[in-house]
């Protein structure tokens, strides 16, 4: 028979049991881990969110809840009363924090049975995502899972603490808000008082915190939950959590500073890291040219290097031709990669070829000379400049790139990150920051045939690049900055255009139509007119730096209750049906395609 906890109260948390308190009389309550029975003794382990204690069941001290304890099975939640003694030195376990010590106990109440779980709730267990997911209240009861959701606890009290401490308010925007579709697919909600008008779910507050700053908030700080209808991997789900930033009267440089001050106290109280400021900091076009993306992974070396100049005349066509046709010759140099086998080598290749490239040509630099397909194309002179230009030495392999700007890139950024998994260059123990700025403003959509903006519509351009908005759109630089960590970007932001004229070049320069513009900024552009200040933000995905400090593969990790990647909930099994008077209620009908 199930009991009460009538006229109990817990007094410590299980991992709170030590030695200071010998002795004494304690109340645990949680959850059955082991049950051992000695045959006189019986050890039952008692879990709770802090950790693990023993607790000793003696039938000579206590024989009715000595008997009691034979019906336990794991899972059953449990109050427990009973006395702390230190364990005999050849009992003790120091691999548990409570290890030297275990409880007697006189009273034990069954609160409440259990099944048999689908998995043992122990780190240990191998159990499939899915069932994982079908059963997360489970799941997060393992230590190794839970520890992600005290991690990101602590962060977001740190993260709430510091804004604060700098002089930011914390304010609430809107979650059900306007539509305005710039980028990803947006999470509709219709609406039932005005039929066949529709809320969106905001993909970020990025127009409400630039109101704010029209407001004279001056400083605005949220934890904010976003949403975006988009295809899912490892790092995005359809419902997020990010950090969202908004200040007055400040330049980039400042705001940066103070950015940079919250990494510095998260790795220092999260991690017990310190990291050396002001951070580095590359432009995106150096970012692009040394590693291949505008998010590099700066653990290690392997940049690439700019050799065009060297093979345009060179009887290896594949490279001076690239050169002629207005595209780059670029080089990684591997060093230690000579003792790859073909097949590593050839499956570089195909890497390259997959990423859009015509091939991937190498040479291995070992002790019996230059060897490869390219080698018997080049000239002593142009191998004598590439030893110069590269440092290349024996034991070394050279990757290089032979196509336009932008295919080179891609394609050398991805081989970059694959040396270093497979020269094993990549310490998983370290952190290293940087910042990556002045990215373009816009980039080409070739589905809709139209300049689209990098970031968002919202970003002001560089004051030298701002009179070719009209003429050559391509060219101008933003000022955006986003923060990249261990090769994935955790943050990005930008100072803000703050006059309505500059802000309507903009929309031109996308292409939008002036009804469009009226329609889903009008609001916006007006706020403009009465007096806006100078203002820029930042938003850091939280779930993603929660992630990386983790030390976890996906931000599923540290989310609760996350979405696969189809974007269901396996516990709820949302999505689901609704019925038909919901429906009609909205004005809604469904006109689903047959199967």
């Amino acid at each position: 028979m199930l009991e009460s906890m009538a006229g109990l109260k817990r007094s410590h948390y299980c991992a709170e049991i030590d030695e200071t308190l010998l002795g004494q009389e304690v109340t645990l309550m949680g959850w059955v881990q082991h049950r051992r029975d000695h045959g006189g003794l019986v050890f039952i382990d008692l879990r709770d969110r802090s950790g693990l204690v023993q607790t000793v069941f003696n039938p000579q001290e206590d024989p009715t809840t000595h008997e009691k304890s034979h019906d336990v099975r794991a899972e059953y939640v449990l109050a427990l009363v009973g006395r702390v003694r230190r364990r005999p030195d050849d009992m003790v376990n120091p691999k548990l924090k409570t290890g030297a010590v275990e409880v007697f106990i006189r009273e034990l109440r069954v609160l409440n049975v259990a099944q048999t779980p689908p998995f043992v709730i122990e780190d240990h267990a191998e159990v499939t995502e899915n069932v994982r997911l079908r059963y997360r209240y489970l799941d997060l009861r393992r230590p190794s899972v839970l520890k992600n959701f005290v991690l990101r606890h602590n962060l977001s009290r740190l993260t709430r603490d510091y804004f604060a401490e700098k002089g930011f308010l914390e304010v609430e925007t809107p979650v059900l808000t306007k539509s305005t579709p710039e980028g990803a697919r947006d999470y509709l909600v219709p609406s039932r008082l005005s039929p066949g008008s529709f809320y969106a779910l905001p993909q970020s507050p990025q127009l409400f915190k630039q109101t704010l700053m029209m407001a004279g908030i001056d400083r605005y700080c949220q934890i904010v939950k976003c949403f975006r209808d988009e295809d899912l991997r490892a790092d995005r789900q359809p419902e997020f959590t990010q950090v969202d930033l908004e200040l007055s009267f400040a330049s980039q440089a400042e705001i940066m500073e103070i950015l940079e001050g919250y990494m510095a106290r998260v790795f220092k109280e999260i991690l017990g890291v310190e990291i050396s400021l002001p951070l580095p900091r590359l432009t995106y076009a150096e970012s692009m040219l040394r590693y291949g993306n505008d998010r590099p992974d700066l653990r290690y070396g392997l940049e690439i290097q700019d050799v065009t100049q060297i093979f345009k005349d060179s009887k290896a066509q594949v490279l001076a031709e690239a050169g002629r046709t207005g595209g780059v010759v670029r080089v990684i140099r591997a060093p230690g990669a000579a003792t790859f086998s073909r097949k590593q080598l050839d499956d570089l290749v195909a890497l390259a070829i997959s990423l859009g490239a015509k091939g991937l040509a190498w040479i291995r630099l070992s002790p019996d000379g230059w060897q490869g397909p390219l080698v018997k194309f080049l000239s002593e002179e142009e191998k004598t400049a590439l030893v110069s230009a590269l440092g290349a030495e024996t034991g070394d392999v050279l990757f290089f790139g032979a196509d336009q700007d932008e295919v080179v890139a891609k394609v050398l950024g991805q081989i970059r990150q694959r040396l270093g998994q497979d020269l094993g260059l990549v310490d998983g123990s370290a952190f290293s920051l940087t910042w990556v700025t002045d990215f373009p403003m816009f980039e080409y959509d070739l589905e809709s045939r139209r300049w689209v903006a990098k970031h968002h519509p919202f970003t002001a351009p560089l004051e030298e690049d701002a009179p070719l908005l009209a003429t050559d759109p391509k060219s101008v630089r933003a000022k955006a900055y986003d923060l990249v960590l261990n090769g994935t970007e955790i943050g990005g932001g930008s100072i803000r255009i703050h006059q309505a004229e500059l802000q309507n070049q903009v929309f031109e320069a996308l292409g939008l139509p002036l009804e469009e513009i009226k329609e889903k900024f009008g609001f916006f552009l007006e706020a403009l007119a009465y007096g806006t200040p100078p203002h820029g933000g930042c938003a850091f995905g939280l779930d993603r730096l929660a992630a990386l400090l983790a030390g976890v593969n996906s931000i599923r990790e540290v989310i609760a209750f996350p979405k696969t990647q189809k974007a269901a909930c396996l516990l709820t099994e949302a999505p689901g049906a609704v019925a038909t008077k919901q429906l009609m209620e909205l004005g809604l009908k469904l006109d689903l395609p047959s199967d």
